[in-house]
Parts: C-alpha cells; structure tokens; sequence
C-alpha cells in the first residue's frame, strides 16, 4: 500500500486504487447536533472518497463520534492528516512522548483542574484557529465525564432576524492571556507571550456556506466595535445563547470512544463530575483558516 503527500505534515491522501473504500454511514444523534458514525475503521488509511464523505458530514453535524477504535499514535497523526496540517497547542504542557503533535488529556485525583470546563471552541485565540479535533479516549471514569456539543450554526440561526442583522460584519476579540497563563498549574515566564486575535463575531463555515456564531465564553473578551458595557451586555446574550439544551448533544465517551469535531461550527463543554476518577484519552488538532464572513452566505 503507497500513500503520498507533498511534505510533512501536509494532508495525506491514498489512492482510490490501492484499497477497499471504506463508506461511513451517519446517525443523528440529535435535530441540530452530533451524528454516530458507523462502517468505518480509523485505524485504516482513510481514501479521497470516504475522507470526502467524512468532510462534508462534519461540516454538516458539527461533530462525529466513532465507537470502539484502536488506533497508534501514528494512525491517529495520518487520520488527522487527511484533512490537513496539524496543529501545535501553544500552551498544553502534557504532550505524547516523541509525539508533539499529540496532547495528552489526562486526569486523576491529583487534578486540580481540568481544561475545557466551559463552552469554547479550540484555540479561538489563534489568528488561524484549528478547524477540528480529533480525541481518541483510552480510559473513562466508572461514570460522568460526558462531554457536551453545541452548534453554533442553531445557535445563530435562533437568534432573531434584526440581532443577526446587527452582529453580522461585527468583530470581536479573543485572547488566551488569561485562560494559559498559569492556566495549567505550570509557570511560565514573563516573556511568554500568547496568541490573541479578532475574527467575525458570525462567520462562514467554508465547506457548508452556513452562517455560524463565533464568541466563547472561554476567549472572547470584547466586541471591537461596541464600548466596553454594551459589549459586556451583547457577549453575556450570546454565551447564554449557546448554552440551550435544544441545540445540544451530549457524548457518554466509552474506552475506544473517538470524537471529530469541527471547531468552525461547534463549541464543546467537558464535564468533570467524576473526581477523584482517572480519564485519559489523546487529542490531535487540524490547523484551519482565517475566519471569514460572506454576508450573501445561508
């Protein structure tokens, strides 16, 4: 079997010719959020046609849960790969031997606290934030550590017509000052600098051409073109916007779990209820683009 690709870490494709393509088929979970994915194996090098398929139904669900995988190290990195370049954290202190391009998730009764504890989409601080992850988990508490998914396209569209009017061409900034310094128990020194950015506050998912609203309650700190109280005001209506339970899913994750979710679309919300209980998975992250916002998208 022969791959090729066109530099490390580029996006890495096999020939239709050299294997049995695997077709993927999708389950909703919920009306707006989440589909399980069946009749697929991610230890298997993914083709142009089923990474195709892949591409269009994270675009569509928001985000793709997988049952019962094994995968190495090095079949998660080519999973990743398919769909891009990968991400480097810039903060994560806990990273796979041998593996940067690999985040440990990992949590035990030492734990004093856990990232992901509020809604965000990933790394928003970034002036390219990533466009998915991909968390292959390896051992989960006897109960809890569910994980919570929202789409940002519902969360946009419930709004009324004359708020999306006025958010639409609006930018906002987000910063990860204050969420990695000192935000992992670690200490980093003053010259340390981390990344912050503006992008639109609704933007263009680049492969559904729909609207998605873009503020967590993680990064975003401000809205650029509003004074300081009427921005305060705006982000507290859309944090709470995307807290609705209608626009929902919710994953009870299972050893050999694996979640593919698209951070142009989706904000996640990881539950720590299930201290002092040990959860372990690895995470890779797909570089994405700029944010952008085409007012005539749908």
């Amino acid at each position: 079997m022969t791959g090729t690709t066109t530099g490390p870490g580029l996006p890495f494709r096999v020939s239709n010719s050299t294997m049995k393509s695997q077709t993927p088929e999708f389950k909703r979970l919920t009306p707006h959020c989440g589909a399980e994915v069946q009749g697929i194996n991610l230890s298997q090098p993914l083709d142009e046609r089923a990474t195709d398929i892949l591409t269009t139904a994270l675009a569509e669900y928001c985000v793709l849960f997988f049952r019962d995988q094994q995968l190495t190290p090095e079949q998660h990195k080519a999973m990743g790969r398919c769909f891009g370049e990968l991400h480097f954290h810039p903060a994560w202190p806990r990273l796979l031997e041998g593996h940067p391009e690999i985040m440990e998730i990992f949590v035990d009764k030492n734990t004093k606290r856990i990232a992901g504890e509020d809604w965000h989409s990933d790394v928003s601080c970034g002036p390219e934030p990533p466009l998915g992850t991909i968390l292959h988990m390896l051992e989960t508490p006897p109960s809890g550590g569910d994980t919570l998914f929202a789409s940002m396209y519902a969360a946009f569209d419930r709004l009324s017509a004359p708020m999306q009017q006025f958010l639409e061409g609006l930018s906002a900034v987000h910063d990860g000052e204050h969420v990695y310094r000192g935000g992992y128990g670690d200490v980093q020194p003053e010259s340390e600098t981390y990344p912050r950015a503006e992008h639109p506050v609704v933007r263009t998912h680049p492969v559904s051409g729909r609207k998605a609203l873009f503020v967590n309650r993680t990064f975003t700190t401000r809205i650029v073109e509003l004074p300081r109280q009427e921005s305060d005001a705006v982000l507290q209506l859309l944090f709470r916007q995307v807290e609705q339970p209608e626009i929902q899913c919710r994953f009870h994750w299972r050893p050999g779990s694996v979640a593919f979710w698209d951070n142009r679309c989706s904000q996640h919300h990881a539950l720590w209820d299930y201290y002092p209980n040990r959860r372990r998975g690895l995470r890779v992250t797909i570089r994405g683009e700029a944010p952008f916002w085409r007012p005539e998208s749908g």
